[in-house]
């Protein structure tokens, strides 16, 4: 059905027109004619159950139906949306007489002057007065609306018809009556707007009353228009009455002329739905992005907080290999994909705020803050792993030194006490002379000096063993049980050792001295022996530096022990020329030997060979070290290549991130160029990473020769990889935001030159030149633009530029604020006006409404997210467009 509540808000009762004048002067003596009656009554008939059907009730009698008033003033509150004053329910002529005045003063209230037209006439059932009335109102709310050119009304809905059938034969539309007979017309109105529902050609003039009914089926069929007309009595009639095809073809104007508004009105809600349908595929594929890239996150930390140590350095040195690997293959496009989840978000809001959308509000957990603090996390466990696995990889390798030099010295105390048992507890003395005694004790006393010469050793090797066990060494156990065994000897020797004394001393009063010479032989070589012996452990002992100044302090105590070899030398020649003195004396004097000196079991031999095996081991020990200093000043060439290329790319990612931050608050060209050549300085930046390649390159010749320390630059690897990746995101925000701002200029129609001045305003009180200006220079920078500001609307501004509270406004928010300030978007209540134009003024919609209307899509989109319409006036179907449409602008949930 047709609206005519718009028309109707237009006049007022002080601006009554009187276009209606001659048609209102209704003579109450004049008697109509029964053909032209019976046409009124059927017409007018018509056209009011059309409107009282939208109330739920009908008329039967037109003049009987009205008398009390009730329908009437029913009629008037639903053809102009307006509410009339209660009605009175009595059943009394004087009830009736009020509710019938009641209609008369709201349908004068709009102007309509009545003339001749009482409340007691419509009361007593008068037809032609109540004919009269009808009339009145179809023309004031039905006809009175029609503007064509400049002409209104009757004129206008006849200029109206003409204009429409001109191009068609056989159709002269001069007046509302016998230009209307044949049908024709009114089939060429219809085939018009709506071709698809006559087939115009097959219809004859000759065949009036045929064209007629064709006419009103199609009408009430396709269009809602009710059957107002009889053909039989047109044909029938010389000349039909007028009033009746006025007020049947005014439905046709209305008809017609609503399809137009629904056109604009579906197109209206087509462009809105088509932006909330972007931004919400924007909203899926920033929640499908934020949820893989945490999700990769969590899966990530836990393998990085792993400390669980392996045993071996080759399996330690796997784990390094791959978390080398995760940091070359695996994390770069992580990063790429974090930085355009931030580009997206921001673009995403853009959007928004230029729509007049609320912002987009991710999951819980999947703000771009979360991320940032998942990726601080992320980042902490693999600086932390980082540091765990080269921490591991020197104690490894310390164990592996003192678990060799464990079983260096161990095997050596096991040689030097084997047999030490067996001599200890034999029974030698009981049959000895007193010579051999004497030798005995002698003997004795030596091998405890030997044996108190070894402490040293044992000491050695239980703090050996101890380190071990407090370093967790994997093979633990079996140094704790050599370890204990060597001990148990140990405490074994001892006591062994002060039973033979005791023994010895007990016979000794009856025992000779023995050969001085002897004696002071096994004095002088047990010493000198065990010297050698030490001497020997640290020719062979290994060694771990980590620098040159290291090797250097080894090769000095090296050189340093190499200038105590003559002293040591002529020691030996001593203690040879002792023996040899022995074995002169008793060849002069006759003396037989046995070759075997009492005292000592360390023969002249042994010495010699031991001298002669530690004079092998020097040349060795000075070729190791030769050989390790040389390594060391690999590695400090290491060290300085390195720091040659980090000394140049370090300083160089900060210029540049410098420059950017100038270039960000700097207006150069138009935004245009400015995006250009900000791609073009991305470009020589991403030209740049080669550089950033051969300096990782180099990092892992430094890592895989176990280098921890570089005294010759205060850049590490890890600063290099942070700026560089640092650098990248800032060029890429930069980007970004000059896009926005693009979008925002060609959204808002902002000229290149109001850019400019805000930008200048901008910069001119953004004091640390930050991009970011705190709340007090952004309210000096409005009340500068002449802004009069009180505290409750700065407040309000800040609340827009500032969402979040963070208490800084950037330059986008800025602008953002001034064209939505100097712009207009659709609103909320344009969208719900216009579904109320598609419903045909009701408070609902149906789906087969939404279906004709609008795009398939679109009108599915809308079914979908519409909640059942449950108001007084609901039918089955039935959808609320109202909710939809506030919940599109944020104001309640969709």
């Amino acid at each position: 059905m047709v609206d005519y509540h718009a028309a109707n808000n237009q006049y007022s009762s002080g601006g009554a027109q009187t276009y209606m004048e001659q048609e209102n002067d209704w003579d109450r003596d004049l008697l109509l004619d029964p053909a032209w009656e019976k046409q009124q009554r059927k017409t007018f008939t018509a056209w009011c159950n059309s409107h009282l059907r939208k109330a739920g009730t009908q008329i039967e009698n037109i003049e009987e139906d009205f008398r009390d008033g009730l329908k009437l003033m029913l009629l008037l509150e639903v053809i102009s949306g307006e509410r009339l004053p209660k009605p009175e329910r009595g059943k009394m002529r004087v009830h009736k007489i009020n509710n019938v005045n009641k209609a008369l003063d709201f349908i004068a209230s709009k102007g309509v002057k009545l003339v001749s037209i009482g409340a007691e006439e419509i009361v007593d059932g008068n037809a032609k007065m109540t004919l009269g009335m009808i009339w009145t109102i179809i023309l004031r709310f039905a006809i009175q609306d029609i503007s064509v050119e400049e002409t209104s009304a009757k004129e206008g809905l006849l200029l109206w018809c003409q204009r429409k059938t001109a191009p068609y034969k056989n159709v002269n539309v001069q007046n509302f009556h016998i230009s209307w007979k044949d049908g024709l017309a009114f089939n060429a109105l219809i085939h018009r707007h709506r071709p698809e529902l006559i087939d115009y050609d097959k219809l004859r003039k000759d065949d009036p009353v045929t064209n007629l009914n064709n006419a009103f089926e199609v009408a009430e069929k396709y269009l809602d228009i009710p059957k107002m007309l009889d053909a039989e009595d047109i044909v029938g009639t010389l000349r039909p009455d007028e009033k009746a095809i006025m007020t049947y073809v005014s439905c046709f104007y209305h008809a017609f002329s609503g399809a137009q508004k629904a056109e604009t009105a579906a197109n209206r809600i087509c462009k809105v739905l088509a932006v909330n349908q972007e931004n919400e595929h924007l909203m899926q594929d920033y929640e499908t992005l934020a949820s893989a890239l945490l999700e990769w996150i969590r899966r990530t930390i836990p393998w990085l907080e792993n400390r669980n140590p392996e045993k071996t350095m080759s399996e330690m040195q796997q784990k390094l290999e791959d978390f080398r690997d995760y940091r070359r293959v695996h994390k770069p496009p992580k990063v790429q994909e974090k930085c355009q989840l931030e580009i997206n978000f921001n673009t995403l809001q853009t959007k928004l705020r230029l729509g007049g959308r609320p912002a987009f509000m991710p999951s819980e957990g999947h703000m771009v803050a979360d991320i940032n603090r998942a990726w601080h996390t992320l980042e902490g466990a693999e600086k932390g792993y980082e540091e765990w696995l080269l921490n591991e990889i020197r104690r490894l390798e310390r164990l592996d030194h003192l678990a060799e030099k464990f079983r260096q010295k161990a095997s050596i105390h096991e040689s030097w006490t084997d047999g030490k048992e067996a001599m200890l507890t034999q029974k030698d003395y009981e049959t000895a002379t007193l010579s051999e005694v004497k030798a005995l004790l002698r003997k004795h006393q030596a091998f405890e000096s030997d044996l108190a010469a070894h402490q040293d050793r044992m000491e050695q090797i239980a703090a050996i063993a101890q380190e071990l066990n407090e370093l967790d060494y994997y093979d633990s156990p079996s140094v704790n049980a050599r370890c204990q065994k060597i001990c148990d000897q140990w405490d074994c020797l001892g006591a062994l050792t002060q039973s033979r004394r005791e023994s010895l001393q007990k016979t000794e009063k009856v025992l000779e001295s023995i050969d001085e010479l002897y004696l002071e032989y096994a004095k002088r070589a047990a010493p000198f022996n065990n010297w050698m012996e030490s001497a020997m452990e640290d020719l062979q002992d290994m060694f771990i530096v980590h620098n040159i100044e290291e090797i250097q302090s080894l090769i000095h105590a090296h050189e340093q022990f190499k200038s105590t070899l003559p002293d040591a030398n002529r020691e030996r020649e001593a203690i040879q020329a002792f023996h040899a003195e022995v074995q002169k004396i008793a060849q002069h004097n006759g003396i037989k030997l046995s070759g075997i000196n009492p005292y000592t079991t360390i023969t002249p031999q042994s010495i010699d060979s031991k001298w002669e095996q530690a004079q092998k081991l020097v040349p060795q020990r000075d070729k190791a070290l030769q050989e390790e200093l040389r390594k060391q000043q690999s590695h400090d060439n290491l060290r300085r290549n390195f720091a040659e290329q980090a000394n140049v790319v370090g300083p160089w990612i900060q210029n540049k991130m410098e420059e950017i931050g100038t270039i960000s608050i700097e207006m150069i060209g138009t935004l245009e160029d400015q995006l250009t050549n900000l791609k073009e300085y991305e470009r020589s930046i991403v030209d740049y990473k080669p550089n950033i390649e051969q300096l990782e390159g180099v990092h892992q010749h430094i890592q895989e020769a176990l280098i921890f320390d570089n005294v010759y630059t205060a850049y590490s690897m890890e600063h290099i990889r942070v700026g560089w990746e640092q650098l990248l995101t800032t060029i890429a925000r930069t980007i970004n935001e000059i896009e926005n701002q693009i979008l925002t200029r060609d959204a808002k129609g902002i000229s290149q030159e109001e850019l400019y001045e805000y930008r200048a305003s901008f910069n001119h009180f953004d004091k640390k030149r930050s991009g970011q200006m705190v709340s007090d220079d952004f309210r000096a920078l409005l009340i500068s633009t002449g802004n009069s500001l009180g505290d409750a609307e700065f407040a309000r501004i800040m609340g827009i530029v500032d969402p979040n509270n963070t208490g800084t406004v950037t330059f986008q928010a800025f602008i953002d604020f001034m064209s939505r300030e100097t712009t207009d978007t659709d609103t909320a209540d344009q969208v719900i006006a216009s579904f109320k134009i598609l419903a045909a003024d009701k408070n609902f919609i149906t789906a087969e409404e939404l279906r004709r209307e609008l795009p398939p899509d679109q009108a599915e989109y809308c079914i979908a997210r519409m909640a059942p319409y449950t108001g007084p006036d609901a039918v089955p179907g039935a959808l609320d467009y109202m909710s939809f449409s506030t919940a599109l602008y944020g104001e309640s949930d969709l």
